[in-house]
């Protein structure tokens, strides 16, 4: 007979993959965001790696759940300006929904272009905000998806300021 109280339970694993090839440190910007959410280390707990750049994502993403247990996992990489880094973000997407079918778990691919912003500092608010916005999605969808619900159709966006809802006056 198990000593464990059979009322507990085990936390629930939220995984977060980030990249060296990236040059901001997103990993630390989406664990902080989880962090600061309600039940953090109670609730659940981050689970966490990095791989050297986005197109190993799907990989580590498929490891964290099949092999660290992970409900969801938020993957974050940089793709660079080129052409061929385009190409190679392109195909690194369609990895990570490749491993969200075979794991039947969402992983939300969270990228930020290099080309997104020629300015540094605001670059570095695109990588901080998305990074975090899309950190605390992962937590809504296991935790809150009234959250995702109650903003539907409300052109909320990450990275940049949203978009809002059509305007049909």
């Amino acid at each position: 007979m198990s000593t464990k109280d059979s009322t507990a339970h085990d936390p629930v694993r939220i995984g977060v993959v980030d990249t060296m090839f990236a040059r901001y440190d997103m990993g630390a910007a989406a664990r902080a965001e989880l962090a600061e959410c309600p039940g953090f280390d109670s609730r659940f707990t981050v689970v966490s790696r990095t791989v050297p750049g986005f197109k190993d994502l799907a990989v580590a993403a498929k490891n964290l759940i099949e092999r660290d247990g992970c409900s969801i996992v938020v993957a974050l990489g940089m793709p660079g300006k080129a052409p061929i880094d385009k190409q190679c973000a392109h195909e690194a997407a369609l990895g990570i929904m490749q491993a969200q079918l075979l794991t039947s778990t969402p992983i939300l691919e969270v990228f930020v272009h290099e080309d997104e912003a020629d300015d540094p500092a605001v670059l570095a608010s695109v990588f901080e905000n998305r990074s975090r916005k899309h950190a605390r999605n992962a937590y809504w969808m296991l935790f809150e998806p009234e959250q995702l619900a109650r903003r539907a159709g409300q052109g909320i966006r990450q990275g940049f300021d949203d978009a809002g809802p059509l305007d049909l006056g």
